[in-house]
C-alpha cells in the first residue's frame, strides 16, 4: 500500500474575467481580423489589441496570432472560445433573468460626462414616491450598458458611441462645440475662431471609440473636406485629454456646456463658429415595457429639454 498522498486540486481561485474582454476575444475570433472586429464593436483597432492583450495577461496564455492573412486561434484560443461563449451567454441570461424578476417599480438612469439629470430625476421620483430610481455616471466608452440592459435610459451627448439600432432616441437640445487650448496659445482669448483657424493643428483622439463619433470630435474630415492632423496619441479618459491640451501636445473639441475644462486656469475654452453641434438625447430600449421609462423620458423632456 503506498504512502503517497493522492493528487489534490488546488483550491487558488482562478482569474478574474472581464465579459467585455471576453467579448472583444469573441469577436476576433470570429472575423480572424482585428480591423474587422473593431468595426463590428464599434471601437478603434489599436485598442481592441490592446483589450485582447489584456485578456491574455490575465489568463497567462496566448489566444491570437497575427499574420499577414489576419489572425488564427492558438490552440489555447481555440480551447478557450466555446467556454467564452458559453460564458458570455450565460451572463446574458442572468442579466434578463434578475431583471424579469425585479419588480415593475425600479428604473436605472445612466449619465455620461458632466451632463446634470438631477431635475429629471427628481421629478420622476416625485411622481413615483414609491418606485426605486437609481441612477449611474458612465465613462464615455460604458454606453453599451443600454443595449445590454444594465441600465434603462442613457442622458448622452451625439453622435451616440454606440449603434442606434434598437434604440428610441429623443433630443433635448443642442450644444455648440468649442475650441480647448493651452491659456497660452495663440487663439486663447478670442471672442470665437473657425476651423480654418486652427486647420494645421492637430486634436486629440479617444481610444475605444467609434470612428464616427471620433471624427465628429476631431473634426475629422474638415468642412473643406481634407483630412485633420494626426493627433500625437490617444487618451483614454477626458481628464488625460484636458492633461494633453495643457501642456500643448493637441488642442480639442469639446462641449461648449462641459464645466470640467474650466476648473483649471491653464485652459481656455473658445467658441468654435462654422462646425454644426453636437446634441444632448436621451436614450431607450425601444419597445422598453417598464412605465417608469417613459416616464422618465416625459420628465428629461419637462426638466431638461432648452428653448432654441
Amino acid at each position: 500500500m503506498s504512502d503517497e498522498e493522492p493528487p489534490t486540486t488546488s483550491s487558488r481561485p482562478g482569474p478574474d474575467l472581464d465579459l467585455r474582454l471576453v467579448r472583444y476575444f469573441t469577436a476576433v475570433a470570429e472575423h480572424l481580423n482585428y480591423a474587422r472586429a473593431a468595426a463590428a464593436l464599434h471601437i478603434a483597432q489599436p485598442s481592441l489589441s490592446r483589450q485582447i492583450q489584456r485578456l491574455e495577461d490575465a489568463l497567462g496564455v496566448r489566444l491570437l496570432e497575427r499574420s499577414s492573412q489576419g489572425s488564427r486561434l492558438t490552440a489555447a484560443g481555440a480551447a478557450f472560445l466555446p467556454q467564452a461563449q458559453t460564458l458570455l451567454h450565460t451572463a446574458h441570461q442572468a442579466v434578463l433573468g434578475a431583471r424579469a424578476a425585479a419588480p415593475p417599480r425600479t428604473v436605472t438612469v445612466g449619465y455620461v460626462e458632466d451632463l446634470v439629470i438631477t431635475p429629471a430625476v427628481r421629478d420622476l421620483r416625485r411622481r413615483h414616491p414609491d418606485a426605486h430610481v437609481r441612477t449611474r455616471h458612465l465613462d464615455w466608452d460604458e454606453a453599451r450598458a443600454l443595449p445590454e440592459g444594465r441600465i434603462d435610459a442613457l442622458v448622452v451627448r451625439t453622435p451616440l458611441p454606440i449603434p442606434g439600432d434598437g434604440l428610441d432616441v429623443t433630443v433635448l437640445y443642442d450644444e455648440p462645440r468649442a475650441l480647448l487650448v493651452p491659456s497660452a496659445h495663440r487663439l486663447a482669448g478670442k471672442e470665437s475662431v473657425t476651423p480654418g483657424d486652427f486647420a494645421d493643428e492637430p486634436l486629440v483622439a479617444c481610444a475605444g471609440m467609434a470612428a464616427l463619433w471620433t471624427g465628429f470630435w476631431r473634426l475629422d474630415p474638415r468642412p473643406d473636406g481634407s483630412p485633420a492632423p494626426l493627433g500625437p496619441m490617444l487618451v483614454d479618459t477626458f481628464e488625460d485629454k484636458l492633461e494633453v491640451v495643457a501642456d500643448g501636445r493637441a488642442i480639442a473639441l469639446v462641449p461648449a456646456d462641459d464645466r470640467r475644462a474650466t476648473l483649471r486656469d491653464d485652459l481656455a475654452i473658445v467658441p468654435v463658429e462654422g462646425v454644426e453641434p453636437c446634441q444632448v438625447v436621451v436614450a431607450t430600449r425601444l419597445a422598453d415595457a417598464n412605465p417608469l421609462v417613459a416616464h422618465f423620458r416625459e420628465s428629461a423632456k419637462s426638466f431638461l429639454a432648452r428653448e432654441d
